[in-house]
Protein backbone atom coordinates (compact mmCIF):
# COMPACT_ATOMS: atom_id res chain seq x y z
CA UNK A 1 0.00 0.00 0.00
CA UNK A 2 1.13 3.67 -1.21
CA UNK A 3 1.96 5.65 2.20
CA UNK A 4 -0.48 8.69 2.42
CA UNK A 5 -0.22 11.84 3.75
CA UNK A 6 -3.43 11.96 5.85
CA UNK A 7 -3.05 15.63 7.27
CA UNK A 8 -0.85 17.48 4.51
CA UNK A 9 -0.53 21.34 5.31
CA UNK A 10 -0.09 22.56 1.99
CA UNK A 11 -3.81 22.86 0.44
CA UNK A 12 -5.04 23.19 -3.22
CA UNK A 13 -7.42 25.30 -4.46
CA UNK A 14 -8.79 23.76 -7.41
CA UNK A 15 -11.23 25.22 -9.16
CA UNK A 16 -11.06 26.86 -12.33
CA UNK A 17 -10.85 30.95 -11.25
CA UNK A 18 -11.18 30.46 -8.11
CA UNK A 19 -7.64 32.62 -7.36
CA UNK A 20 -8.95 35.28 -8.81
CA UNK A 21 -12.20 35.45 -6.80
CA UNK A 22 -10.36 35.05 -3.96
CA UNK A 23 -7.91 38.10 -4.77
CA UNK A 24 -10.96 39.87 -5.78
CA UNK A 25 -12.86 39.40 -2.24
CA UNK A 26 -10.45 39.57 0.12
CA UNK A 27 -8.31 42.59 -0.51
CA UNK A 28 -9.78 44.05 2.68
CA UNK A 29 -8.32 41.86 5.26
CA UNK A 30 -10.23 38.67 3.42
CA UNK A 31 -13.66 40.64 2.75
CA UNK A 32 -15.81 40.93 0.19
CA UNK A 33 -16.87 44.74 0.20
CA UNK A 34 -20.02 46.34 -0.94
CA UNK A 35 -21.33 49.91 -1.64
CA UNK A 36 -20.64 51.89 1.27
CA UNK A 37 -24.18 53.18 1.16
CA UNK A 38 -26.56 50.82 2.91
CA UNK A 39 -29.97 49.22 1.96
CA UNK A 40 -30.77 47.81 4.87
CA UNK A 41 -34.11 48.14 6.52
CA UNK A 42 -34.44 46.02 9.39
CA UNK A 43 -32.41 48.18 12.25
CA UNK A 44 -29.81 49.33 10.42
CA UNK A 45 -28.06 45.99 9.65
CA UNK A 46 -26.13 45.47 8.48
CA UNK A 47 -24.48 48.04 10.39
CA UNK A 48 -20.72 45.36 10.78
CA UNK A 49 -19.19 43.03 9.08
CA UNK A 50 -20.84 39.86 8.58
CA UNK A 51 -18.95 36.73 9.07
CA UNK A 52 -19.29 33.38 6.87
CA UNK A 53 -18.67 30.24 8.53
CA UNK A 54 -17.39 27.61 6.36
CA UNK A 55 -17.02 24.65 8.16
CA UNK A 56 -14.66 22.91 6.12
CA UNK A 57 -11.02 23.62 4.53
CA UNK A 58 -10.35 26.24 2.60
CA UNK A 59 -10.07 25.73 -1.48
CA UNK A 60 -12.53 22.95 -0.80
CA UNK A 61 -16.22 22.84 -3.13
CA UNK A 62 -18.04 24.57 -0.06
CA UNK A 63 -15.49 27.17 0.51
CA UNK A 64 -15.20 28.00 -3.38
CA UNK A 65 -19.01 28.09 -3.67
CA UNK A 66 -19.20 30.60 -0.47
CA UNK A 67 -16.76 33.11 -1.98
CA UNK A 68 -18.56 32.69 -5.26
CA UNK A 69 -21.43 34.39 -3.73
CA UNK A 70 -20.16 36.63 -1.04
CA UNK A 71 -19.20 39.39 -2.83
CA UNK A 72 -22.41 39.73 -4.70
CA UNK A 73 -24.56 39.32 -1.41
CA UNK A 74 -22.46 42.22 0.62
CA UNK A 75 -23.22 44.76 -2.10
CA UNK A 76 -26.63 44.17 -2.37
CA UNK A 77 -26.83 44.43 1.55
CA UNK A 78 -24.50 47.45 1.74
CA UNK A 79 -21.89 46.05 4.38
CA UNK A 80 -18.63 43.36 3.95
CA UNK A 81 -18.62 39.31 4.26
CA UNK A 82 -15.75 37.97 5.81
CA UNK A 83 -15.12 34.14 5.01
CA UNK A 84 -14.32 31.83 8.37
CA UNK A 85 -13.25 28.54 7.58
CA UNK A 86 -13.95 26.64 10.97
CA UNK A 87 -13.08 22.91 10.11
CA UNK A 88 -13.15 19.55 12.32
CA UNK A 89 -15.81 16.64 12.95
CA UNK A 90 -17.08 16.61 9.61
CA UNK A 91 -18.23 19.86 9.30
CA UNK A 92 -19.84 20.26 13.10
CA UNK A 93 -17.63 21.76 14.58
CA UNK A 94 -18.38 24.63 12.51
CA UNK A 95 -22.18 24.55 12.51
CA UNK A 96 -22.17 24.29 16.35
CA UNK A 97 -20.04 27.32 16.84
CA UNK A 98 -22.99 29.36 14.48
CA UNK A 99 -25.45 27.74 16.55
CA UNK A 100 -24.01 29.53 19.54
CA UNK A 101 -23.25 32.73 17.96
CA UNK A 102 -25.90 35.56 18.55
CA UNK A 103 -28.73 35.38 16.72
CA UNK A 104 -27.72 38.79 15.28
CA UNK A 105 -27.74 37.76 11.14
CA UNK A 106 -23.68 39.11 11.34
CA UNK A 107 -22.68 35.00 11.46
CA UNK A 108 -24.18 32.86 9.08
CA UNK A 109 -23.05 29.01 7.94
CA UNK A 110 -22.55 27.80 5.14
CA UNK A 111 -23.07 24.36 4.71
CA UNK A 112 -24.10 21.02 2.53
CA UNK A 113 -25.41 17.64 2.58
CA UNK A 114 -23.87 17.36 6.09
CA UNK A 115 -26.19 19.39 7.70
CA UNK A 116 -28.94 16.34 7.24
CA UNK A 117 -26.12 13.22 7.52
CA UNK A 118 -24.66 14.61 10.84
CA UNK A 119 -27.40 13.70 13.13
CA UNK A 120 -27.27 9.41 11.66
CA UNK A 121 -23.41 9.81 12.26
CA UNK A 122 -22.89 11.70 15.73
CA UNK A 123 -24.31 10.24 19.01
CA UNK A 124 -24.22 13.26 20.60
CA UNK A 125 -24.03 16.80 18.64
CA UNK A 126 -24.19 20.76 20.16
CA UNK A 127 -27.11 21.30 17.93
CA UNK A 128 -30.46 19.93 16.25
CA UNK A 129 -30.29 20.86 12.60
CA UNK A 130 -34.16 21.77 12.27
CA UNK A 131 -34.00 23.41 15.46
CA UNK A 132 -30.99 25.30 16.50
CA UNK A 133 -30.85 27.25 12.97
CA UNK A 134 -33.20 29.02 10.97
CA UNK A 135 -32.91 28.40 7.42
CA UNK A 136 -31.88 31.69 4.77
CA UNK A 137 -32.13 28.95 1.22
CA UNK A 138 -30.34 26.62 -0.90
CA UNK A 139 -27.62 27.78 -3.01
CA UNK A 140 -26.89 24.92 -5.26
CA UNK A 141 -26.63 21.65 -5.56
CA UNK A 142 -23.35 20.02 -6.75
CA UNK A 143 -22.87 16.88 -8.76
CA UNK A 144 -20.08 13.74 -7.56
CA UNK A 145 -17.48 12.68 -9.85
CA UNK A 146 -15.78 9.38 -9.28
CA UNK A 147 -11.78 10.04 -9.71
CA UNK A 148 -9.00 8.31 -9.94
CA UNK A 149 -5.15 9.18 -10.26
CA UNK A 150 -4.23 9.06 -13.98
CA UNK A 151 -2.45 5.48 -14.16
CA UNK A 152 -4.57 3.61 -12.40
CA UNK A 153 -5.32 0.46 -13.99
CA UNK A 154 -9.12 0.23 -14.94
CA UNK A 155 -10.22 2.17 -17.63
CA UNK A 156 -13.92 2.19 -17.02
CA UNK A 157 -16.23 2.28 -14.41
CA UNK A 158 -17.19 -1.13 -14.44
CA UNK A 159 -13.33 -2.11 -14.72
CA UNK A 160 -13.66 -0.55 -11.60
CA UNK A 161 -15.97 -2.51 -9.70
CA UNK A 162 -14.74 -5.46 -10.69
CA UNK A 163 -10.89 -4.33 -10.26
CA UNK A 164 -11.84 -3.21 -6.53
CA UNK A 165 -13.80 -6.61 -5.70
CA UNK A 166 -10.72 -8.46 -6.85
CA UNK A 167 -8.01 -5.80 -4.23
CA UNK A 168 -10.27 -5.04 -1.99
CA UNK A 169 -7.61 -5.69 0.66
CA UNK A 170 -5.12 -2.48 -1.14
CA UNK A 171 -7.20 -0.53 -3.17
CA UNK A 172 -7.09 3.23 -1.30
CA UNK A 173 -10.49 4.99 -1.07
CA UNK A 174 -9.71 8.92 -0.45
CA UNK A 175 -11.81 10.87 1.51
CA UNK A 176 -11.96 14.43 3.16
CA UNK A 177 -13.12 12.26 6.59
CA UNK A 178 -15.99 10.93 8.29
CA UNK A 179 -19.67 13.11 6.91
CA UNK A 180 -17.45 14.82 4.16
CA UNK A 181 -19.96 14.78 0.84
CA UNK A 182 -16.86 12.63 -0.47
CA UNK A 183 -17.39 10.26 2.41
CA UNK A 184 -21.06 9.63 1.86
CA UNK A 185 -20.35 8.90 -1.66
CA UNK A 186 -17.92 6.71 -0.97
CA UNK A 187 -20.17 4.77 1.28
CA UNK A 188 -22.56 4.50 -1.73
CA UNK A 189 -20.22 3.58 -4.04
CA UNK A 190 -18.83 0.97 -1.68
CA UNK A 191 -22.99 -0.53 -1.42
CA UNK A 192 -23.64 0.12 -5.20
CA UNK A 193 -20.68 -2.26 -5.64
CA UNK A 194 -20.77 -4.77 -2.73
CA UNK A 195 -17.89 -4.05 -1.63
CA UNK A 196 -15.77 -2.83 1.31
CA UNK A 197 -12.52 -1.01 0.90
CA UNK A 198 -9.60 0.64 3.32
CA UNK A 199 -10.84 3.89 3.35
CA UNK A 200 -8.00 6.99 4.04
CA UNK A 201 -9.84 10.49 5.48
CA UNK A 202 -8.07 13.41 5.14
CA UNK A 203 -8.74 16.73 7.09
CA UNK A 204 -10.28 18.53 3.59
CA UNK A 205 -10.84 17.85 0.18
CA UNK A 206 -7.95 19.69 -1.03
CA UNK A 207 -5.40 17.82 0.61
CA UNK A 208 -7.35 14.58 -0.26
CA UNK A 209 -7.47 15.91 -4.10
CA UNK A 210 -3.55 16.71 -3.58
CA UNK A 211 -2.48 13.09 -2.60
CA UNK A 212 -4.44 11.26 -5.56
CA UNK A 213 -2.94 13.77 -8.43
CA UNK A 214 0.69 12.92 -6.44
CA UNK A 215 -0.66 8.84 -7.02
CA UNK A 216 -0.55 8.60 -3.28
CA UNK A 217 -4.27 7.01 -2.75
CA UNK A 218 -5.98 4.87 -5.60
CA UNK A 219 -8.99 6.94 -6.21
CA UNK A 220 -11.78 9.31 -4.50
CA UNK A 221 -15.45 10.67 -4.94
CA UNK A 222 -16.05 14.46 -4.89
CA UNK A 223 -17.79 17.32 -6.13
CA UNK A 224 -16.94 18.62 -9.68
CA UNK A 225 -16.44 21.89 -8.01
CA UNK A 226 -13.08 20.62 -6.68
CA UNK A 227 -12.19 18.17 -9.63
CA UNK A 228 -13.23 20.00 -12.83
CA UNK A 229 -10.13 21.52 -13.52
CA UNK A 230 -8.04 18.24 -12.66
CA UNK A 231 -10.50 16.49 -15.07
CA UNK A 232 -9.87 18.88 -17.89
CA UNK A 233 -6.33 19.32 -17.33
CA UNK A 234 -6.03 15.34 -17.42
CA UNK A 235 -4.47 15.11 -13.64
CA UNK A 236 -6.87 12.39 -13.09
CA UNK A 237 -8.83 10.07 -14.52
CA UNK A 238 -12.56 10.28 -14.57
CA UNK A 239 -15.04 7.72 -14.57
CA UNK A 240 -18.62 9.23 -14.10
CA UNK A 241 -21.04 11.48 -12.76
CA UNK A 242 -23.31 10.72 -9.87
CA UNK A 243 -26.43 12.55 -11.86
CA UNK A 244 -29.23 11.31 -13.70
CA UNK A 245 -27.78 13.94 -16.62
CA UNK A 246 -23.93 14.56 -18.24
CA UNK A 247 -22.27 17.97 -16.66
CA UNK A 248 -22.20 20.47 -19.82
CA UNK A 249 -18.51 21.29 -18.41
CA UNK A 250 -17.66 17.62 -18.52
CA UNK A 251 -19.37 16.17 -21.46
CA UNK A 252 -17.11 13.12 -22.40
CA UNK A 253 -17.97 11.98 -18.59
CA UNK A 254 -20.60 9.65 -18.19
CA UNK A 255 -23.52 9.31 -16.01
CA UNK A 256 -23.13 6.32 -13.34
CA UNK A 257 -26.21 5.01 -15.18
CA UNK A 258 -24.86 4.65 -17.90
CA UNK A 259 -21.75 3.53 -16.82
CA UNK A 260 -23.27 0.72 -15.38
CA UNK A 261 -24.00 1.58 -11.59
CA UNK A 262 -27.69 3.33 -11.44
CA UNK A 263 -27.85 2.99 -7.93
CA UNK A 264 -25.04 5.25 -7.56
CA UNK A 265 -26.86 9.00 -7.38
CA UNK A 266 -26.03 11.47 -5.48
CA UNK A 267 -25.53 15.43 -5.40
CA UNK A 268 -24.55 17.67 -2.84
CA UNK A 269 -27.18 20.61 -1.89
CA UNK A 270 -25.62 23.77 -0.20
CA UNK A 271 -28.05 26.47 1.72
CA UNK A 272 -27.09 29.14 4.22
CA UNK A 273 -28.06 29.13 7.89
CA UNK A 274 -28.56 31.63 10.87
CA UNK A 275 -28.73 30.52 14.51
CA UNK A 276 -32.32 30.19 15.90
CA UNK A 277 -33.95 33.49 17.09
CA UNK A 278 -32.60 35.69 14.30
CA UNK A 279 -34.53 38.10 13.53
CA UNK A 280 -37.62 37.14 10.21
CA UNK A 281 -36.54 40.74 8.69
CA UNK A 282 -32.49 40.18 8.91
CA UNK A 283 -33.51 36.44 7.64
CA UNK A 284 -35.52 38.22 4.47
CA UNK A 285 -32.68 40.12 3.87
CA UNK A 286 -30.15 37.42 3.40
CA UNK A 287 -32.56 35.86 1.70
CA UNK A 288 -33.10 38.19 -1.18
CA UNK A 289 -29.34 39.15 -1.31
CA UNK A 290 -28.64 35.44 -1.56
CA UNK A 291 -31.41 35.33 -4.69
CA UNK A 292 -29.52 38.57 -6.00
CA UNK A 293 -26.13 36.78 -6.18
CA UNK A 294 -27.64 33.34 -7.46
CA UNK A 295 -29.15 35.47 -10.51
CA UNK A 296 -25.70 37.31 -11.11
CA UNK A 297 -24.08 36.66 -13.92
CA UNK A 298 -20.55 36.04 -13.15
CA UNK A 299 -21.70 33.52 -10.21
CA UNK A 300 -23.46 31.89 -12.48
CA UNK A 301 -20.70 31.43 -15.49
CA UNK A 302 -18.48 30.48 -12.47
CA UNK A 303 -20.34 27.83 -11.14
CA UNK A 304 -21.00 26.78 -14.90
CA UNK A 305 -17.12 26.45 -15.05
CA UNK A 306 -16.72 23.68 -12.26
CA UNK A 307 -19.91 21.48 -13.10
CA UNK A 308 -23.06 23.16 -11.22
CA UNK A 309 -25.64 26.09 -11.58
CA UNK A 310 -27.69 28.20 -8.96
CA UNK A 311 -30.67 26.95 -7.37
CA UNK A 312 -33.74 28.83 -9.04
CA UNK A 313 -35.36 31.51 -7.25
CA UNK A 314 -38.20 29.58 -5.31
CA UNK A 315 -35.45 27.44 -4.03
CA UNK A 316 -33.40 30.37 -2.40
CA UNK A 317 -36.15 30.64 0.56
CA UNK A 318 -36.19 30.14 3.92
CA UNK A 319 -39.24 27.47 3.14
CA UNK A 320 -37.99 25.52 0.28
CA UNK A 321 -34.42 25.35 2.59
CA UNK A 322 -36.36 23.63 5.31
CA UNK A 323 -38.33 21.07 3.20
CA UNK A 324 -35.37 19.83 1.66
CA UNK A 325 -33.63 19.76 5.07
CA UNK A 326 -36.42 17.68 6.49
CA UNK A 327 -36.35 15.14 3.41
CA UNK A 328 -32.68 14.94 3.74
CA UNK A 329 -32.61 13.83 7.26
CA UNK A 330 -34.80 10.98 6.66
CA UNK A 331 -33.29 10.14 3.47
CA UNK A 332 -29.05 9.80 5.01
CA UNK A 333 -30.45 8.36 8.22
CA UNK A 334 -31.41 5.41 6.77
CA UNK A 335 -28.39 5.06 4.45
CA UNK A 336 -25.77 5.77 7.42
CA UNK A 337 -28.25 2.67 9.29
CA UNK A 338 -27.86 0.52 6.85
CA UNK A 339 -23.94 1.09 6.10
CA UNK A 340 -23.63 0.73 10.08
CA UNK A 341 -21.24 3.79 10.17
CA UNK A 342 -20.20 6.14 13.10
CA UNK A 343 -18.44 8.85 13.85
CA UNK A 344 -16.22 8.77 16.94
Amino acid sequence: MRTTSKYRAAQMITAIGVVSLIAACSGNGGTAGGSATSTASAGGYPDQNITFVVPFSAGGPTDTVTRMIAEPMAAKLGGKIVVQNVEGAGGTVGAGQVARAQPDGYTVLMHHIGMSTAPALYKSLGYKPLESFEMVGLVTEVPMTIVARKDFQPATLQDLVTYVKANANKVTLANAGIGAASHLCGLLFQTAAGVKLQEVPYEGTGPALTDLVGGQVDFMCDQTTNTSGQITAGEVKAYAVTTPERVKSLPDVPTTTEAGLPKLQVSVWHGLYVPVGTPKEVVQKLSEALKVALADQKVIDQMAKLGTAPVPPESATPEAHRAKLQEQLGTWAKVIADAGVKAS
